[in-house]
């Protein structure tokens, strides 16, 4: 597709939602470094990661697959972001502010799939 995803909006919203989640994770009890704390940040990397690599692909239709991979790593991230804010490892702001950056993304990424399959 395009070896430049560095200037697609969704992947810079990306990176810099994965800043917040690794600033916000950080603060996490260290009993978590293995395991919440690991995999929300696993999760969230997951999502420029895939856009890179989908950019690397040769298709659109390669490209859109790996959309749809970072769209569950999406989905995945607010799921954590759902137990952190129960276990109170955040408080209000941050999960707030974590929820609409999640919520931006995901409607970034869905809006670019769509854009994508029309122009098949």
């Amino acid at each position: 597709m395009t070896s430049d995803f560095k200037n697609l909006k969704v992947w810079q919203k990306a990176m810099s939602f994965a800043e917040l989640i690794y600033q916000y994770s950080g603060r996490f009890p260290p009993a978590e470094r293995y395991g919440l704390q690991s995999q929300i940040r696993r999760a969230v990397v997951s999502i420029s990661a895939n856009i890179a690599e989908g950019c690397g692909k040769s298709t659109k239709t390669d490209f859109i697959r790996f959309l749809h991979i970072s769209y569950g790593s999406v989905k995945e991230v607010e799921n954590y972001l759902i137990l952190a804010s129960r276990l109170k490892y955040l408080n209000g702001s941050q999960v707030e502010e974590a929820e609409t950056r999640c919520q931006e993304v995901s409607k970034m990424l869905f809006s670019l799939i769509r854009t994508l399959k029309s122009g098949q």
